[in-house]
Formats: structure tokens, C-alpha cells, sequence
């Protein structure tokens, strides 16, 4: 059952004489106890305010329920890439940090090393609702110390979306779904021979598109190569990340197909640090794309009042999920990453930020947010409820590809071994790297990664 407003005020007073100790030793700046100041990711498109939105909700109803309270929000508007080094430099010191926000999970243990969060254990045991958590979502915010440091918000999962128009035009069927990599290929070389002016393919790549190309692009194909039975990326016994293999290759030379073929954007186009943007309010809604290796979240920005509704996507648009390479089992690939709210170690409020946490994953709230940002949930409460399964099309296919999902191995080390992936896709897609020169490229990244990170840099 969802924590009624009413009964916050009681928890947040046993919160307070629990965490004493804790906050004692917060680092605090001392700033104003009645100023909540809550940070997070703002949308670069002006049009789209469903964070906005949401969080003004949940401001209401808290202020409502903690008289003499108010929330401040300090929104950064940026980029991915810019958005996770703005964050940083807001947490290193307590004139700067806020008492809550919004992290990546791929980023969190990153943070988590350089001392910027708190660790939640204190508040999160004595939350009842913290047990109808899904325990995989707990694992993403859990430090390598075992501790966890942020309370997740929803995850995501990845697969193909495909413009029912631009198929008919092509001859392919609007049942479509690639058996293999060979498939997806095939149906892109057929949309370029079939319907001019369209782009048959998009994948993500390079570093202008900063993490998008590392999930989205290159991990939804290295994650289909092999058995399928051990993580490619990090070998999670040895506790040591990989050198690129095989797989690592054939993803590689996959993206180089794709833009070598000129089956994807034009090169100018696809490192264009908005080409996300344009895929989701531009080439999909126009028409102008003809299949898409991209996230369960995309209808948030075609919903009413978003700037770019789009009520008929669901007729227009076909799902297909990503295949293996070869069709080796399990046939079928998806990422999941998500986003958690966290408080910072110099936070000045930590309790009142727990609260506003408490506030915000109610499960009331937690279901509304899933549907407004088209997230995948990750409490057992709301997943089991009609009301969210069946709140938008989409919703059934990508919560069923959780079962098949990979999550990256986000440890203090992994921020720069992305930049290292974005950086060999980048040399491939422009064909100033063949495949051999950006795998010997990225091994020499990823030891440097490794040794700054044992040498503490």
C-alpha cells in the first residue's frame, strides 16, 4: 500500500532520531533546514516537461504534508555527457551540493569512490516499501562496499522500433522481427533500395552521443555475440574488466557496415550531439527513419502536452526486439539502466531528502511516473497492476524483455572504458579506424582506465 502524506510527518521525526549519528558528520553547508534543494536532469528540449511536471506534483503534496518545508529545484539542463561532469562539480563541495539528486546508475559507483554520496542503509531499514523493490533495481545503486546509495526511479529496457509506412513502401511485412543481425541488415539494404529519402537504420555512435552510443548502440550488439553465458564486458569472478574478444569485434564491424553502406544517418548527422532528439520529435514521427535501436521511454515525448504528440504512433509504429548475432539462444537482447535518486555526502538536509525520496516512491507516485516518462517499473507492486500495464501500448512488450536483459558493469572504472567504446564506434563510423585499429585503440583505453582507477585518479 502506498505511505499516506499524513503519516510522513511521524516517520520522518523516527528517521531523524535514528540517523543522528549519520548526520551528525553529514559535512552539511548549514544551510537554511526549511529549503530543500532537489537536482536534476532537465529535458534540452524546451517541449518536453514531464520531469518538470512530475516533480512539481510531488512538490505540492510534500509541502503539503511537512508544514513550514519548502523544495527548491536546481534543474541542469545539458546533455548527457555535460549533464554527468555538471553534476560532479556540484557535489565536491558543501556551498555547492544539493540535498538530493538525480543519478545514473552507470555513473553512481564512479561517484560512489570519490566520496560524493551518502550511503541510504539507515533510512532505506526502516522503509517498508523499500522490500517491494525489484531486487535487480536495488543491485544498480549497491556500492562495491556492499552498501546502497541511491533508490531507483524505474529502469528501461532496448529494442527496435520500425515505421509501419516506410515497410509497406519496402515490401517488408508489418509483423517483422529479425531472426539475426544478418536480418536487420538485410531490411535496411531494402529500404535503401526501396524507398529514397528515407534513412533505412539508425544505431547510435560516438562520443557526441556519449552514453546513448555505448547502450543503445554497441552493448545491444556485443550483448547478443557468444553464449550469452558470461558478461563480455567484465569478468565478474577475476573482478577484471575484458580485453576486446571476438564479439567486441563483430559489433565494431557491424557499426561499419551500417555507415559504410550508408544504411544509417549521414555521418555529419549521427555524431550530431542532437541526433537522439531528432530521432524521437523528428525522423520517427515524419516518416523519415525506417527502423530504430532505441529505448522503451520514447513515447514520454509523444504524449499530450509534450510538444510533440503524436496520438497514432502506436498504429504507425511496429516493436521488434533485438536479436543475438547469429539467433544463438536466447534469441533476444535488451540493456537496462535507470536513473536514482541519490543524496550527496555534503548534502545540508539528508533526512528531509529521504523524506522528499519516501514522497516521491510512493507507489501512487511511482506508477505515475512510470506511465508519464513510458518507464519500466521496478516495484513488484505496480508491475502486477493493470493499470500500469495496460496504461500505453509498448508498455507489455518492453517490461517482457526485462527477462532478457543485461546490465552494465557500472564500476569506478566504467565512465572512461564508455568513452573508450564511443571513441572505437566514433573511428569506424567515419572510417578513420579500420576494426583491427579501433579494438588495439580501445585495449589500450581500457588499460589506462584500469590504472588510473587503481591509482586512485
Amino acid at each position: 500500500m502506498p505511505v499516506r502524506s499524513t503519516a510522513v510527518l511521524p516517520a520522518l521525526a523516527a528517521l531523524a532520531l535514528a540517523t543522528t549519528a549519520l548526520t551528525a558528520c553529514s559535512g552539511g553547508s548549514g544551510g537554511d533546514p526549511d529549503t530543500l534543494k532537489v537536482s536534476f536532469k532537465q529535458s534540452t528540449d524546451n517541449s518536453v516537461k514531464v520531469m518538470d511536471e512530475h516533480l512539481a506534483g510531488v512538490k505540492e503534496e510534500f509541502e503539503k504534508a511537512h508544514p513550514g518545508k519548502k523544495v527548491e529545484f536546481v534543474p541542469i539542463k545539458a546533455p548527457d555527457s555535460e549533464y554527468y561532469t555538471k553534476l560532479q562539480q556540484t557535489l565536491r563541495s558543501p556551498r555547492t551540493a544539493p540535498d538530493l539528486v538525480y543519478e545514473d546508475t552507470f555513473l553512481i559507483n564512479s561517484d560512489i569512490t570519490s566520496g560524493y554520496l551518502k550511503p541510504l542503509d539507515p533510512y532505506l531499514a526502516q522503509w517498508k516499501d523499500w522490500d517491494r523493490f525489484f531486487d535487480t533495481a536495488k543491485a544498480a545503486a549497491r556500492g562495491e562496499d556492499g552498501k546502497t546509495y541511491g533508490v531507483p526511479d524505474g529502469t528501461d529496457t532496448r529494442g527496435l522500433w520500425f515505421s509501419k509506412d516506410v515497410f509497406a513502401k519496402a515490401g517488408l511485412p508489418a509483423d517483422w522481427q529479425p531472426r539475426t543481425w544478418d536480418d536487420l541488415l538485410d531490411a535496411a539494404r531494402t529500404i535503401k533500395a526501396e524507398v529514397p529519402g528515407v534513412v533505412p537504420f539508425n544505431v547510435y555512435t560516438g562520443k557526441p552521443v556519449g552514453e546513448g552510443a555505448t547502450m543503445q548502440g554497441f552493448q545491444m550488439l556485443l550483448y547478443g555475440t557468444g553464449d550469452g553465458t558470461s558478461d563480455p564486458l567484465y569478468d565478474t569472478a577475476s573482478k577484471k574488466w575484458r580485453p576486446a574478444g571476438k564479439g567486441f569485434a563483430d559489433a565494431l564491424s557491424f557499426v561499419e557496415t551500417v555507415y559504410e553502406e550508408k544504411l544509417g544517418p549521414d555521418v555529419s548527422d549521427a555524431l550530431d550531439p542532437n541526433i537522439m532528439t531528432r530521432v524521437r520529435g523528428e525522423l520517427l514521427p515524419e516518416g523519415k527513419l525506417g527502423i530504430a535501436l532505441d529505448g522503451s521511454w520514447l513515447p514520454q515525448d509523444w504524449l499530450p502536452g509534450s510538444g510533440h504528440e503524436w496520438p497514432e504512433w502506436s498504429e504507425e509504429l511496429g516493436l521488434a526486439y533485438m536479436p543475438t548475432q547469429t539467433g544463438q539462444a536466447p534469441g533476444k537482447v535488451s540493456m537496462s539502466g535507470g536513473w536514482t535518486w541519490s543524496i550527496p555526502a555534503k548534502a545540508a538536509n539528508p533526512d528531509l531528502a529521504f523524506a522528499f525520496i519516501r514522497t516521491l516512491q510512493t507507489k501512487a507516485n511511482a506508477q505515475k511516473w512510470y506511465v508519464a516518462n513510458s518507464g519500466i517499473a521496478v516495484r513488484e507492486d505496480v508491475a502486477g497492476d493493470p493499470a500500469y500495464t495496460g496504461a500505453q501500448p509498448g508498455t507489455a512488450f518492453f517490461t517482457g524483455l526485462v527477462a532478457h536483459t543485461h546490465y552494465r558493469p557500472a564500476y569506478p572504472a566504467y565512465p572512461k572504458v564508455s568513452v573508450a567504446i564511443q571513441e572505437a564506434m566514433e573511428g569506424v563510423t567515419t572510417g578513420d579506424r579500420s576494426v583491427e585499429e579501433a579494438v588495439r585503440a580501445y585495449d589500450s583505453a581500457l588499460a589506462e582506465a584500469v590504472c588510473d582507477q587503481v591509482a586512485g585518479r
